[in-house]
């Protein structure tokens, strides 16, 4: 591959490291002598052909800002023939010999696509919900776990001034990892999510024990995907008969400033997706094993994505709560 010029879009949900990837993704391709595009709004972008060239200054000062400036968008032409003809049109329009794409599941099957139509692309994972196969962990996710740490912190003071028991949802439609994690980290004393259904009963039945043993507050933790925290909550103060609050943290666990650990992460895959690409690789996605880059055929990635949870970690935090 004759790689002078590339292009660097973010799509799908934002996630906090976003712009320190597109960052590295840009000074490490000035460094080695290659010309950068950003890609504003996602794929819709791409297709209405909204590229800018990007400078080192333009990735200046936003090492420390969550979102991301190139923003993302929804786009359903996209997901039609037409609408990824016009993209790979816009991409040569331009002289664009490599587009490295920044998100999470639906971005890589995007990316997959323009692959198979012979552009050469790499995926990088951008997703708080850390649910990308063939990586350790996904850009954003730290920064949303303890986002979701701090307001279980908040909260469990109130819980604990008012004698009350509080469900807390947080994001994961069919990822458990920030509910596994943050519930762990934060003492919680039940953790529902996608991956294992758990009798509600069991949940009650704990509450219910900590209340005999002379305990005054609870906090459960709900993944958004593993039921309605409205619905558990009634049914915990129903059983318990525990004054009982519900709170919905949403996207609050989406912004923010990327912790140190996300902005490392995001500023080395960056770098390794523009050296594979120097390499002369493509239709690869990047991930981090055992604190080491690798890459993997993003065909492979994609067939293997069910998302699996350690079991043992949801274990230890009911044996923890007794």
């Amino acid at each position: 591959m004759n790689l002078k010029r590339i292009a660097v879009l973010t799509s799908g949900g934002d996630a906090p490291g976003m712009n320190a990837a597109v960052r590295a993704v840009t000074r490490k391709a000035i460094f080695e002598g290659l010309e950068v595009y950003g890609v504003y709004n996602g794929y819709q972008g791409l297709i209405e052909g909204d590229l800018v060239e990007l400078n080192l200054g333009s990735v200046g000062d936003i090492i420390q800002r969550g979102g991301t400036f190139l923003r993302s968008a929804r786009c359903p032409e996209f997901r039609t023939e037409e609408g990824r003809a016009k993209a790979v049109e816009q991409l040569k329009k331009f002289n664009i010999d490599a587009l490295v794409v920044i998100g999470g599941d639906g971005s890589y099957r995007g990316a997959q696509k323009l692959t198979e139509l012979g552009f050469p692309t790499i995926g990088l994972p951008g997703t708080i919900d850390n649910d990308i196969p063939g990586t350790d962990a996904t850009i954003g996710f730290d920064t949303a776990l303890n986002t979701a740490l701090d307001a279980i912190d908040k909260i469990r003071d109130t819980a604990s001034s008012h004698e009350r028991t509080y469900v807390i949802e947080v994001m994961g439609r069919d990822a458990g990892d920030i509910a596994l994690y943050s519930g762990l980290a934060g003492g919680a004393e039940s953790i529902l999510v996608p991956e294992r259904p758990e009798d509600l009963n069991a949940i009650v039945e704990r509450i219910n024990h900590g209340i005999a043993r002379g305990k005054k507050h609870s906090i459960v933790i709900v993944a958004e995907g593993a039921g309605s925290a409205e619905e558990i909550g009634k049914l915990i103060a129903e059983k318990t008969n525990s004054e009982t609050r519900v709170t919905i943290l949403g996207h609050i666990q989406r912004g923010g400033s990327p912790t140190a650990a996300d902005r490392v992460l995001a500023s080395r895959m960056g770098a390794y997706a523009v050296e594979i690409l120097l390499e002369g690789k493509a239709g690869r996605v990047v991930g981090i094993r055992n604190n080491q880059m690798m890459d993997l055929d993003i065909d492979e990635a994609l067939d293997n994505n069910k998302h699996t949870i350690d079991m043992q970690l949801i274990d230890l935090v009911n044996q923890l709560s007794i």
